[in-house]
């Protein structure tokens, strides 16, 4: 089967191609009865009997709503012209989209229709730089290719295994009740791709690992892993909340932000939420947001960017440290995404902070992974350290065929 996998933006399209394959009697919770959106599946669990075999081809389509590509229709005619070219004939089966936010509602890769549609554009006040584009880009597919399945598949469904207690804020009920301010999370895709991919080197039942999953790419997350299933995690109501990032400050006093309109009453709440996601985290302390630019001024003896890096470990290593009591001891600490898999000086500064639960890195193996899936601490160890590459379109292709096949037997 040929899946496109589809990450629509406001002004882009990024795609992949893959070729997936299926087993002869595969087995597939989320389908068993057409698609349960209120079941809480892990996504790994979803595509047993498919793996994706390679990509076909990838791109990337710029400029949307410029005078170049007027919308995402006219992005996605290009689009079929590329295919068309790229793929030598062959026909596109299903597609599959990355939407950052489900809400309440989804807890598993659906079907697309008109409902669901309906669905993603009224969740846009949660996720209003994403969830508009997504829309977007599936209403432009319906109309390129009218009579093609689509699937989407949630960031935020994931995490909602996570108990009240972890994702409710201490605020008024009706704040929760009437503008849904909660814990969502976000990277869920992410987070369960690398957990599946642990448990099966460590020959660990799913439902049997504990562990703690950090996504640290320009955005960067960690995740307590409880018995399989996400716990808690580091990311609220919005992408802003939990470690120091790129651009985005983490966590801070809230009494922050009211003193920041206070002293300047002419700020808008738009102009503070720019301050906050984009001019801050690494960029706000060293001036730079680029991890490895960051680093190599560190190497130089540059001390802001010291204290940058400083900061955001000690900031996830206190995260690592909490989430390894929420999951009654952690047995892994997987790092991933382009920080997480690339920065052996980084895990080293992380790791160096959490000596009390007795890690210890290999420098060898710390400074060169090998493979997907890398140990990289000791045998003394007291908790695996492991480097593994994150595939996102590859776990939405793989949910994709498995609902679109389930489909067609049905």
């Amino acid at each position: 089967m040929l899946v496109l996998v589809v990450n629509c933006g406001s002004s882009s399209i990024k795609y992949q191609v893959r070729e997936v394959t299926t087993a002869d009697e595969p087995t597939n919770p989320y389908t068993s009865s057409m698609p349960a959106i209120n079941e809480n599946v892990p996504l790994a669990r979803a595509t047993e009997g498919v793996e994706t075999d390679e990509i076909v081809t990838k791109g990337l389509i710029q400029n949307i709503g410029t005078s170049e590509i007027k919308d995402h229709t006219q992005a996605l005619e290009i689009l079929a012209e590329r295919l068309d070219e790229e793929l030598g004939g062959r026909t596109i089966d299903a597609a599959g989209h990355r939407v950052v936010h489900g809400g309440e509602r989804f807890s598993a890769p659906v079907l697309v229709n008109n409902e669901i549609i309906r669905a993603i554009e009224r969740l846009a006040p949660l996720a209003p730089l994403h969830n508009p584009a997504s829309a977007l880009g599936l209403r432009a597919i319906q109309k390129t290719w009218p009579h093609m399945p689509q699937v989407c598949v949630f960031d935020t469904a994931f995490h909602r295994t996570m108990p009240e207690k972890a994702w409710r804020y201490a605020i008024p009920e009706e704040m929760y009740v009437m503008h849904g301010m909660r814990r969502y999370g976000f990277h869920g895709t992410s987070h369960d791709y690398v957990t599946g991919k642990a448990c099966d080197v460590l020959g660990i039942p799913r439902e049997q690992f504990n562990g703690i999953v950090a996504h640290l790419g320009n955005g960067a997350s960690v995740t307590a892993i409880r018995n399989g299933e996400s716990f808690d995690t580091s990311m609220g109501y919005t992408p802003l909340a939990g470690l120091i990032m790129g651009t985005r400050s983490g966590d801070l006093d809230p009494s922050v932000v009211t003193a920041m309109l206070d002293r300047n009453p002419t700020m808008t709440a738009k102009e503070l939420d720019r301050i906050l996601n984009k001019e801050s985290g690494l960029q706000g302390i060293s001036g730079d947001s680029d991890m490895r630019a960051v680093e190599q001024r560190a190497a130089n003896g540059d001390e802001k960017a010291q204290l940058a890096l400083d900061m955001a470990a000690y900031r996830l290593a206190k995260y690592i440290g909490g989430y390894h009591v929420a999951v009654g001891g952690a047995q892994a600490l997987i790092f991933t995404a382009g920080i997480g898999e690339n920065s052996p000086e980084f895990r080293t500064r992380v790791c160096n902070e959490l000596g009390a639960l007795g890690i210890a890195l290999d420098p060898e193996l710390n400074a060169s992974p090998e493979g997907d899936v890398a140990r990289i601490s000791t045998s003394e160890s007291a908790i695996e350290v492991l480097v593994i590459s994150t595939d996102e379109e590859r776990a939405i292709a793989e949910a994709t065929a498995a609902l679109v096949r389930e489909r067609v037997k049905k």
